[in-house]
């Protein structure tokens, strides 16, 4: 199973991080020194993904800009001697045609978000990558995803999954645990945000999925679920009554970045993997904890 192109839903106003998104896409946000979008970009392109897809939405130009060439930066940088930058922005530059950009015109939910990429995915299994979820890990989520994907069989569904607290278990959808392989398993049903007391497992489906073509088919006719939204979740249980779907315990620290706290807290893990910043940071830490 070959996987060449990545969907990144990022048409979502934002809301948990109020006032920062007021004017800015929450996806271009820093952690550390690098925008959100930019980490999940990389972590796709590690993973072998050759075309990537946004799904955005209003007031999102500034992530089409910063996938684009600014000549009058590149020319400044160029007169100003400033060749380690000139080397960054070269790194992170896109190789020319290998960004799509479509419009999600209405706030109809992830699901509808996945629906509008349907005409430049095509008819081959793709990868969406959540933004707002960082994983701290080389090789990264989806690289290990791909991995565990080529020992599937071709129509298989694969979800990134992470144990949590079973008492938090409402607040995330939820799949069940069926044959196991090591850290990948059958998923034996899935339910977005149960009751309290009744999951399935404490397997938390998170912000990273391989899907098969034919969630376009489901999504186009989806009624509406939770929230008012067309959930991914709720495609997902129609698909896996002729697919099968598995799940991953990947490696890694999970961050949530669509909370302020979560927020905060992967700027300090991020910042603490560099070895350029680590002991600053930690001496920093110290002296503001002593005051």
């Amino acid at each position: 199973m070959k996987i060449r192109k990545a969907v990144f839903p990022v048409a979502g106003l934002g809301t948990r991080v109020l006032p920062a998104t007021k004017a800015m896409p929450k996806e271009m946000l820093t952690i550390v020194d690098r925008p959100l979008i930019q980490y999940v970009f990389d972590e796709a392109k590690e993973a072998g993904i050759e075309h990537f897809v946004f799904v955005t939405g209003r007031n999102k130009t500034a992530i089409e800009d910063h996938f684009d060439r600014m000549y009058e930066l590149d020319a400044t940088l160029a007169a100003r001697g400033k060749k380690t930058e000139m080397e960054i922005l070269a790194r992170d530059q896109p190789e020319a045609g290998a960004v799509s950009f479509t419009r999600q015109q209405s706030p109809l939910g992830l699901g509808h978000a996945v629906w509008c990429a349907r005409d430049i995915v095509g008819d081959e299994p793709f990868a969406v990558v959540l933004p707002d979820e960082l994983v701290l890990n080389k090789p990264g989520c989806l690289a290990q995803m791909i991995a565990a994907a080529s020992e599937l069989p071709e129509k298989a569904n694969v979800l990134a999954v992470q144990e949590v607290p079973a008492d938090q278990t409402h607040q995330y959808g939820i799949c069940g645990v069926g044959k196991r392989d090591g850290k990948m398993f059958e998923v034996d049903g899935m339910v977005e945000k149960p009751a309290k007391g009744t999951a399935p497992s404490n397997f938390s489906i998170t912000g990273r999925y391989i899907l098969q073509p034919e969630i376009f088919k489901i999504l186009a006719t989806q009624e509406r679920g939770a929230g008012g939204e067309i959930q991914l979740t709720d495609a997902m249980i129609g698909l896996s009554k002729t697919q099968k779907f598995y799940g991953v315990e990947f490696e890694g620290e999970r961050h949530d970045c669509g909370s302020k706290s979560g927020f905060l807290r992967a700027n300090i893990a991020f910042a603490m993997a560099r070895a350029d910043l680590r002991d600053g940071l930690r001496d920093d830490m110290k002296k503001y904890l002593a005051d």
